[in-house]
């Protein structure tokens, strides 16, 4: 039927930024600049966000994702149980211990 699958972008993202947050642009680059039809798109577990998924759903395209499975530590306090006060810009443990900034991971996760 004439179609095939090949890649056609490989991108570089800086430390401080997800690969995530480009994502859907470069896609749209790339329909643009090969005039593809994009129907479906399959992309590894890291770019199973709310953002991605709303935008490839608007330009009805459907996603294959990766599934990263939860992972929860015996012993360690869950990521809903933290405070975040905006004001303030930092997260308060269950313990009432104040967490602040420290630095920005290569995933783009601040510590």
């Amino acid at each position: 039927d004439g179609r095939c699958n090949i890649i056609t972008d490989v991108h570089v993202t800086a430390g401080n930024v997800h690969d995530s947050i480009p994502y859907v642009a470069r896609l749209d680059r790339q329909k643009e600049r090969f005039n593809f039809d994009i129907k479906y798109v399959g992309v590894d577990a890291g770019y199973y966000t709310a953002a991605v998924c709303h935008q490839i759903e608007k330009r009805n395209i459907y996603g294959v994702m990766g599934y990263r499975r939860p992972t929860h530590k015996k012993g360690y306090f869950y990521k809903r149980e933290y405070i975040y006060d905006r004001e303030k810009d930092n997260y308060t443990c269950p313990q009432g211990e104040i967490l602040i900034y420290k630095t920005t991971s290569r995933e783009g996760y601040r510590h």
